[in-house]
This record gives structure tokens, sequence and C-alpha cells, in this order.
């Protein structure tokens, strides 16, 4: 019987073999597919899956819908790790498990849509290192985390990814419901504070702005797009998390 994923009414899923790329698969589907079309890679050393999202606002604003994303993946872990282990960001797409680093999110939209314009839709994806790498010196695959030797059981990472599907539901949910200073909250809350006291927000550009305990002056402002551009967590050789 051929393994498959369980998901809520809403999803479409799109499996596809060990060598593809769910996010590359996403964004070329994405026009045609639709919204909740979720692209997944079956296979066991990565979680990788990509969804489709349709946005009703401007691209500037849109971006925002990154975080909903990156916070469902971490609720998603969450939900499935040993008790009293922490999840948590390096701004803006590094997910960290127990500061270890474990994977990260991406976020793509359509190149020729400006900021003003509603993309006609957004690609949100995900890789998770899920089994070590057994070639890997051990002082560099020290320094990243997997899944499996984290204490997870393997038939969690297929259900982080279901769990992944219904937690987005919800953020989604609390957005419209609360706005989404209420998603910016929970992101915020996982994202390390670089010193006492600071003051931070996330910009209707998804920005990151962050004040010291003192009044004065404007926010320190850190770009969204520029950082996930960057990609810090992500190894494009290796096509997955980076050790480190």
């Amino acid at each position: 019987m051929e393994q498959t994923l369980d998901l809520p009414p809403g999803y479409t899923l799109v499996a596809l073999r060990e060598v593809g790329d769910a996010f590359a698969h996403g964004c070329d589907i994405a026009a045609e597919a639709g919204a909740g079309t979720l692209v997944w890679v079956r296979r066991y050393d990565l979680v990788e899956f990509a969804v489709v999202l349709e946005p009703d606002e401007p691209l500037k604003s849109a971006r925002r819908a990154f975080f909903a994303g990156i916070n469902a993946v971490a609720d998603a872990i969450a939900a499935h790790c040993p008790p009293e282990r922490e999840v948590s960001f390096d701004w803006p797409d590094t997910i960290r498990f127990d500061t270890g680093l474990l994977g990260g999110g991406r976020l793509a939209w359509p190149k020729d849509c400006a900021e003003g314009d509603v993309p006609a839709w957004l690609v949100f994806g995900v890789l998770l290192r899920a089994a070590d790498i057994a070639h890997l010196p051990e002082m560099q695959a020290a320094s990243g985390v997997s899944l499996l030797s984290e204490g997870f059981e393997l038939v969690d990472t297929d259900a982080i990814i279901e769990s992944f599907t219904r937690h987005l539901m919800t953020a989604f949910d609390r957005w419209r419901e609360r706005g989404f200073e209420a998603i910016a909250r929970d992101y915020l809350e996982r994202l390390p504070k670089q010193k006492a006291g600071e003051i931070r927000g996330i910009d209707l550009n998804g920005d990151l702005l962050v004040s010291g305990p003192a009044a004065g002056g404007p926010p320190q402002r850190t770009s969204l797009v520029d950082a996930l551009e960057m990609a810090n967590w992500y190894d494009p050789q290796s096509r997955g998390p980076k050790f480190g």
C-alpha cells in the first residue's frame, strides 16, 4: 500500500518521489492547482512539503502569511516532540529544536507581481531534517539536529505534516478573528531576544521592528524580504538544512 497523508478537508495532496522538490514543484503548479494544494516528497531523511496559498491582500502585506506558516510548523513539532523540549526561531525562517538547527521555511510569490497588487498565489515551503546523515564528520553533524536523533518516532515525521495542515487552518482563523497581532505575538514568543527589555513587533510589510527599553528614535528595522532571499538555514548544494 502506497504511503499517504491524512489531510483535513480543503487540502489536495500532490505526492512526489524522493528526487522531487516540493517547493519548486509547488511554485510550478500554484497558478493552476490553487489554494490548499500540498506538495509532499516521500523521503526518509527529510520532512519536505509545500502548500499553495491564495491571499486576498497586496503582496506587501500578504507575505506575512509566512509567519502563520512557520508558527504552524513549530506548533506541529511541539505537539509531537518529547516533553520539555523547545522549538525556537532565528529571524525569520530558521527552525531550531533545543537550539540545534532542524530546518526552516521558505516563501515564494509570482515574480511579476508588484508590491501593491494581490498575488495570484504564495507558496510556503518547509524542510526539516528527519534523520542524521551518516557520512558527515561527527563535529559537523553535531551542530545540527534531526527529528529521529531527538526522540521523535518515524511515524511522527508524517504526523508533523498532518498536524501542520490543521495548525495552519487555526492560524488563519486566528488572524481573521483577532488580527495579525495574534500571529506576530505567537511568532515573537519563539524568537529569542537579543537584549533584555527590547520591544519587538512585525510591521505591515513583515519587517522585524526592534526598539530599546528607553524610548527615543525609530525602531531598528530588519527586512523580511532580504532575509527570506538569503535563507541562511538552507544549503542549496545538498538541497536541505545546513549543519550549524
